[in-house]
């Protein structure tokens, strides 16, 4: 997942670098009886896309739009484990969760290409409306005008 030299892998060419992670260890909640009481194993690691040497500008601006629900005030993604006990089990999941996030923001959607219905189908449609308006006109009373 995450090498101590190259910092936190996002995909094959990108890694960002570890100074520019904030990992914080907190006391977790749940299960864990006693033992939750006193240990800090939930992670929180933070990191500040606006401000990464790891994307260019218009990565910056990718990454801010997409996860724009997901920023604070300043900037800041925040990513967030306690699913075990054990701190670096949880440290492996916020960092694999982080990753995950900025590699999904930094997909470039493709170009919708405009198309048009074929002759067939816009014939196979005209049809189906043919079929159903009969349908009804079949089931309204007659008239004796």
């Amino acid at each position: 997942m995450a090498d101590g030299d190259a910092g936190l892998m996002i995909d094959a060419v990108r890694a960002i670098p570890r100074d520019e992670l904030s990992v914080k260890a907190t006391r977790s909640g749940g299960a864990g009886g006693q033992h939750v009481n006193t240990s800090s194993t939930r992670i929180e690691i933070s990191w500040r896309p606006s401000a990464s040497r790891v994307l260019t500008d218009e990565e910056r601006v990718r990454v801010a739009d997409r996860l724009a629900s997901r920023l604070d005030g300043d900037g800041t993604l925040r990513v967030v484990a306690s699913d075990t006990r054990s701190q670096a089990q949880n440290r492996a999941l916020a960092e694999a969760r982080l990753a995950a996030l900025v590699r999904k923001a930094l997909v470039v959607p493709r170009k919708r290409k405009a198309t048009k219905p074929s002759r067939a189908a816009k014939r196979a449609r005209l049809e189906a409306k043919k079929r159903h308006s009969e349908k009804k006109r079949a089931r309204r009373p007659e008239r004796w005008d």
